[in-house]
């Protein structure tokens, strides 16, 4: 964690608290492991968390944003396993998920999260829901994978041409990208993609300084206790402050290049954009960026051309925790619409 690895992890903690992801870390929590909620499934050298219930198809995918976990979904799962068989995953790194390769890119994600469910037994097709930073995953995953996606709901999305605060200023996130390529999805990991001794005592110690023992804030709240509890053991683990995607700038320069290329960069596939009716931006910056955001939920909307937005009452960035409900019901709408597509 130096050099230009602490800067660009200061960048991505800025671009976490720029979209109101909640209380990154935390006072009082156990870092005894919990039993994992699913399956670990080695991916070559090392393992990811997958929870899948239910039965059905499609099989609908949780993705949830940067920084959250598995079980942030706890009030959703289990409603839609009622229907149809569900998934969620902890990305590399987080709760019961090991460190994955470097650099731990969007597009590594979404390579890794097709590998999850092949090596899993979980057969397409599916609905892919992702909030925040998991609606990028969402949308790349449709990209990189038509033929398995049915269907998409982005829960309040991150958008690839949004703005964080950046020494005082608003910068926008692909224009922070330079001439470099993404690197490519790898298929296992080396000694170099672990974290030494050095550098679990540099996180054990800015935990100690600046984070402080984890603790439960709203909306975390809402979780059921078993549900709280896991968090507060995965909000201890050093990996889960190891860096993140180093790459974001490019990524979402790319995707904003390629979007702007067509008018329906997701064709007709049924899709809906949930968006938060209520903002907790710094007051300086608050007009600003609650006008773009409400504009780039709406374009969101219109990458497929069977798109529709829902601005759901008395909800802030974690819709699935504020009002699960319409989460449930915009699940239920994508499979039924993807459903009659295919009779």
């Amino acid at each position: 964690m130096k050099g230009t690895s602490s800067r660009a992890r200061l960048s991505f903690l800025a671009l976490l608290l720029c979209l109101n992801l909640g209380p990154f870390v935390p006072s009082g929590g156990s870092t005894r492991p919990p039993a994992p909620l699913g399956r670990l499934i080695d991916l070559g050298g090392y393992k990811l968390h997958l929870a899948c219930t239910g039965t059905g198809s499609p099989t609908v995918v949780l993705s949830a944003g940067a920084g959250d976990f598995s079980f942030d979904w706890a009030l959703v799962q289990p409603v839609v396993a009622r229907t149809t068989r569900v998934c969620s995953y902890d990305r590399n790194a987080e709760a019961w998920s090991d460190l994955g390769p470097k650099p731990r890119t969007a597009h590594q994600e979404v390579y890794d999260l097709n590998r999850l469910l092949t090596t899993a037994g979980e057969h397409p097709p599916y609905i892919l829901v992702g909030q925040s930073l998991g609606g990028m995953i969402a949308r790349l995953f449709a990209q990189q994978y038509p033929g398995e996606t049915q269907g998409l709901v982005l829960v309040d999305s991150f958008h690839e041409d949004t703005q964080l605060s950046l020494n005082g200023k608003l910068v926008r996130v692909r224009t922070l990208a330079k001439d470099r390529p993404i690197p490519a999805p790898r298929q296992s990991i080396n000694a170099s993609d672990r974290l030494t001794d050095d550098e679990i005592k540099k996180i054990e110690d800015f935990i100690s300084r600046v984070i402080g023992r984890p603790k439960i804030d709203p909306p975390f709240d809402r979780l059921p206790p078993e549900a709280q509890q896991d968090r507060l053991w995965a909000l201890s683990q050093p990996k889960h402050y190891a860096e993140g995607d180093s790459y974001l700038a490019e990524e979402a320069a790319r995707l904003y290049e390629e979007d702007s290329k067509t008018e329906h960069p997701l064709g007709q596939i049924p899709l809906i954009v949930l968006t938060r009716s209520r903002d907790d931006y710094p007051a300086a910056v608050a007009e600003v960026l609650s006008k773009e955001h409400k504009e780039q939920q709406a374009s969101l909307a219109r990458l497929s051309s069977a798109g529709k937005q829902i601005v759901v009452p008395n909800s802030g960035h974690h819709i699935q925790l504020d009002a699960p409900d319409a989460v449930v019901t915009a699940i239920r709408d994508v499979l039924n619409a993807s459903r009659s597509a295919k009779r």
